[in-house]
């Protein structure tokens, strides 16, 4: 049986705070700090820093998360194993995608997938490439989508190709009216998530020799369409995280093409479990189904 202050730990970093733990775990806060302080002193050493914002890891804390985060990895294994074995298809699987997949991918992957297995709950958490990475790598979440490539040793697999196109204001065309041009990108400035600077749409940018002071950063795809729409410069979004998105603003391809590749990483221990088996096939299945030529572009 797995300590109960085990699953304190890993449900108070979900969740932030120990009062948000006790909510989630339905026990008193004070039950929560009890068996935090219980297993500090079990182990010899603080793990939590607290705060009035909330808790954080301790540089100790952060070395132990993997392993107890295994311990209870496992015993959800097991508890997997036990219902398949009666027949039952329980378990659990937590996903981590970012914006463009949970709005266009998600819903239906997971429409589909509790039609097939009603008793497998599923749980989404919409954050950042590298945070989805590292979450992963320490098995707080089972399966995640990721822009390749990813340098940790994980199990990756490449899903599709996405191209990578330029957002302009209504009323902009390209000099030779079909793409975007060296010529056309002369004194714009360019508005594009933080977490993609460094990534493809930085590739992009590096190519055509864009200097960072021209670069402006904004918050998620719908803010960029909206400054974009404003006037305030041109923006660079892949296909997917266009699809969905509406405004008054016009998109080209670049004169050269530019992709970001869309894989879906997990552990080699997370792997095995049955829920995870299933919902990696059935995502599997909905690209292959949606994309056959494993490529998104403009239609």
């Amino acid at each position: 049986m797995i300590p109960f202050a085990y699953q304190v730990f890993s449900t108070v970093i979900q969740e932030g705070t120990f009062q948000k733990a006790a909510l989630k775990l339905n026990v008193t806060p004070s039950a929560v700090s009890h068996s935090i302080t219980q297993l500090e002193s079990e182990l010899g050493f603080p793990i939590f820093l607290r705060s009035r914002s909330g808790a954080e890891l301790t540089p100790n804390g952060r070395t132990i998360l993997p392993i107890i985060q295994e311990i209870l990895n496992s015993q959800a294994r097991l508890e997997q194993e036990a219902a398949n074995i009666n027949g039952l298809n329980a378990g659990s699987i937590r996903i981590g995608a970012f914006s463009s997949v949970c709005i266009n991918w998600l819903p239906p992957i997971i429409q589909t997938f509790k039609k097939q297995y009603p008793d497998i709950d599923i749980t989404v958490s919409q954050t950042g490439f590298n945070e989805i990475v590292q979450e992963v790598k320490t098995g707080t979440l089972d399966v995640g989508f990721v822009v390749l490539p990813v340098a940790e040793n994980l199990m990756v697999d490449t899903l599709i190709k996405d191209e990578i196109y330029c957002v302009a204001p209504q009323g902009f065309v390209p000099k030779n009216q079909k793409s975007v041009t060296l010529d056309d990108m002369v004194d714009q400035d360019f508005i594009l998530q933080p977490g993609d600077y460094d990534r493809d749409t930085k590739a992009a940018l590096d190519y055509y020799g864009i200097q960072p002071n021209l670069i402006h950063f904004s918050i998620d795809d719908q803010s960029i369409i909206a400054m974009v729409e404003a006037g305030l410069g041109l923006g660079i979004l892949p296909e997917l995280a266009l699809q969905k998105i509406t405004g008054n603003v016009v998109v080209y391809p670049f004169e050269h093409s530019f992709y970001r590749s869309i894989g879906l990483a997990t552990s080699a221990v997370q792997a095995k479990t049955p829920s995870t088996q299933r919902m990696i096939a059935s995502i599997k299945d909905f690209v292959r189904a949606q994309y056959p030529e494993a490529i998104l572009v403009r239609g």
